[in-house]
């Protein structure tokens, strides 16, 4: 009978033994839980639990109420990759602060525009009727000295509209804040991928900033995708982007940078001489003639102002250059890659060549009709279409 006890007592012992080992196994398991996700996760116990002081499974639960779901975490594998995570952060920031400064001051460079012109049109049309009544009018020296100090302040604040080119400036900062956005977009893009943030990353950010997009560095590409057929193709596009496109915008920005001087000159000095003219009005024989010039003059020199600043050839002239620019870039990279001799170095084909077909307007099949024109037996003068599509 004692024997038997005493392995009912054993039997007893070895049960709560393992039962307590059981009930361990769940706080040995817990544990680096809560140290891992300590940040973001709290684990609680029922007040039963706690009053109890039992470690059951049950009474463990996780609190998620408190998460905040817009934190984003970058994955980072070391102290130095957080550290290059905060320069980009920096980085877009800085590039969404750039792009507002430079959106406010071409928004005010416009109104400028718009206000000028409008401003030097009331004055000379103000004196040009002045000028028209003075010889008939009692009061001929009031009028004509109102009417020569309007066509006066005309002439000069034309002339100073004119060196300034308010609506070529407006389209700089609108390049300017384009171009900005860009790049904290692609920051941004950056900073949202699985893969951990480099060195290189940072550089790149930093060299696009000092050169809006220029720099020569590439990243590396997956695969090769390199053929002597893409190669010619690629030569055939940088032929024609250099025999027609680029060379049209540059010869009809050219046109528009001629018209614009030629009306910033007419502009100033017909209401000089409008001013000039006003001075003798009621001056015997010659007073007619005056006042007519003085007429004259003003109303010429109101519609070149006009025509200058509000056709906006300043704008128009930027725009085409921006134009001539954007295919000069395409240029560059593609001769870039070309010029590289291990085409491993090079950026991948099929993406290059993708790249090009969009920012020319064009699918990628239809880039293929360019390879007859890498040939050197064809001239440039046999080049009668342009290679881009969308402007």
């Amino acid at each position: 009978m004692a024997a038997v006890q005493a392995h009912h007592r054993l039997f007893l012992a070895s049960t709560c033994a393992g039962q307590q080992r059981r009930l361990l196994r769940p706080s040995r398991i817990a544990a680096p839980c809560r140290a891992a996700v300590s940040g973001g996760v709290r684990t609680a116990q029922s007040p039963s639990s706690s009053s109890s002081g039992s470690g059951s499974p049950s009474s463990l639960r996780l609190n998620l109420d408190w998460v905040d779901p817009r934190i984003v975490a970058v994955p980072t594998s070391s102290p130095g990759a957080q550290v290059e995570v905060e320069k980009l952060r920096a980085i877009a920031e800085a590039a969404a602060d750039r792009a507002e400064m430079h959106d406010i001051i071409g928004r005010q460079r416009d109104n400028w525009n718009h206000l000028l012109l409008h401003s030097n049109n009331s004055l000379a049309l103000a004196a040009s009727v002045m000028a028209a009544l003075a010889p008939a009018a009692p009061t001929v020296v009031a009028l004509k000295a109102s009417a020569g100090v309007l066509l006066a302040s005309a002439a000069v604040t034309m002339a100073a509209v004119n060196k300034i080119q308010p609506s070529q400036l407006a389209e700089e900062q609108r390049n300017a804040t384009r171009l900005w956005r860009q790049l904290e977009r692609d920051v941004r893009v950056t900073l949202a991928l699985a893969a951990p943030v480099t060195r290189a990353d940072v550089h790149d950010a930093m060299d696009r900033s000092n050169s809006f997009g220029s720099s020569s560095r590439r990243r590396g590409a997956r695969g090769n995708g390199w053929t002597p057929e893409l190669e010619e193709e690629m030569r055939g596009i940088l032929r024609v982007i250099k025999a027609k496109d680029e060379h049209e915008y540059i010869t009809v920005g050219k046109m528009v940078l001629g018209l614009n001087k030629g009306l910033a000159v007419a502009g100033p000095a017909l209401a000089g001489t409008a001013a000039v003219a006003a001075a003798f009005i009621g001056s015997g024989e010659a007073g007619a003639w005056a006042s007519g010039a003085a007429v004259l003059g003003g109303a010429l020199a109101a519609a070149a102002n006009t025509v200058e600043h509000g056709g906006q050839l300043g704008m128009v002239f930027e725009l085409l250059r921006n134009c001539a620019g954007f295919y000069r870039k395409m240029q560059e990279e593609i001769e870039a890659n070309l010029g590289e001799a291990d085409v491993e170095r090079r950026e991948d084909g099929e993406v290059l060549e993708t790249k090009v077909a969009l920012q020319l307007g064009r699918s990628t099949s239809e880039l293929k009709q360019f390879r007859r024109l890498a040939s050197p037996s064809f001239k440039d003068d046999d080049v009668k279409d342009f290679a881009g599509k969308l402007f």
